[in-house]
Order: C-alpha cells, then sequence, then structure tokens
C-alpha cells in the first residue's frame, strides 16, 4: 500500500466548484480507497491504495469517481508522501518559510515546466514574488501577501503553458504530517 496526496484544483473557491469533504471521502472510499483523509475545504486528501505504476492514471481514476459520483469536474494533481516530503526538502525559500510561511507557496503543476517558460514567468513578475521551479511543481513566494499579487494561478499557468493547483506551505507541512500518520 502506498500513500498518496491527491491536490483538487480550484474546488470550493469563491462559490465555485462546490464539494462537501465528506462527501468527497465517501465517495473516495467507495471507489476503493483507504483511509481517506481530508484537510481544510480547498480539496486536500490523504489515502491509501496499492500501489500505481502510473500516478497521472491514478489522478484520472479519482478525476473520474469525483465527476460520477458528485458531479463536479475538476483537475487532480498527485503525489506520493515520499513526494511531498522531497517537495519540502527541496523547498529554495527555507528563510521565507521559516518566516512567513503562509506566503510561501508550492505549485503542482500538470506537466514538468520547460526552463523557458518559467524563465519567460520570472521576467514577467513586476512586484517582489520569486519563483524556483521543481521537479513538477513551483515554489513561490509572495512577500508582498498573495491577494494583492499580480502572479496569478492564471498567469503562472499561462505562461508555463501548463495547469496547476497551489497550496502554502503551512498546508503543505500538514498534509507531509498526516501522510506519515497513516
Amino acid at each position: 500500500m502506498e500513500t498518496y496526496a491527491a491536490f483538487l484544483r480550484a474546488v470550493n473557491v469563491s462559490g465555485t466548484k462546490r464539494l462537501a469533504m465528506a462527501e468527497l471521502r465517501q465517495a473516495l472510499e467507495h471507489a476503493g480507497f483507504e483511509q481517506v483523509r481530508s484537510l481544510l475545504q480547498s480539496g486536500n486528501l490523504l489515502f491509501r491504495t496499492a500501489r500505481a505504476s502510473d500516478a497521472a492514471g491514478l489522478a484520472r481514476r479519482v478525476e473520474r469517481e469525483i465527476h460520477e459520483r458528485l458531479g463536479v469536474q475538476t483537475d487532480v494533481l498527485m503525489r506520493t508522501a515520499d513526494e511531498l516530503e522531497s517537495i519540502l526538502e527541496r523547498n529554495p525559500f527555507v528563510a521565507e518559510a521559516e518566516r512567513d510561511p503562509a506566503h510561501v507557496v508550492v505549485m503542482f503543476l500538470r506537466e514538468r515546466a520547460t526552463q523557458s517558460s518559467v524563465e519567460r514567468l520570472r521576467a514577467a513578475i513586476a512586484g517582489p514574488e520569486r519563483v524556483a521551479a521543481g521537479a513538477c511543481e513551483l515554489y513561490l513566494t509572495y512577500p508582498g501577501g498573495i491577494g494583492e499579487s499580480r502572479l496569478t494561478n492564471a498567469a503562472i499557468e499561462r505562461a508555463l503553458g501548463t495547469r496547476g493547483t497551489a497550496r502554502n506551505w503551512n498546508t503543505l507541512r500538514k498534509l507531509a504530517a498526516g501522510a506519515r500518520r497513516i
């Protein structure tokens, strides 16, 4: 059995794609996933299942279950518990995460960003935000706050040519701790 973290894109944000976490947990348990846990209301899941040879295929399976059972169409980005730990360990913004973890964000990407697309994104940043590329994620800092920044998820997706979903450092640490317990 492998522990996975699933990140649902754009659910329960500004009243769109409403999804009750209790119903989501129940749907995934019915589909055969074990020890399904959720964190917050923004689509963060932990669960156990037989090791999947294809994480993208597993993500599509979760997307299909959510759509068929709950009527919500959303992207799901999947990482193993080990991958999540590695993402935490490779954080290039350690000082910022210690000082202000709510303004350090990891954006999980559907596909790996090219170096040229990351450079294009960096060149487009007009504020104090900083970006570093990981394996299939971006690390971002928002020292001036996230809500007022022009470095939005939509702007990032446009520059990189792939979709993603972001979580702040506090949420990721809680998910990693939860993954260790199940």
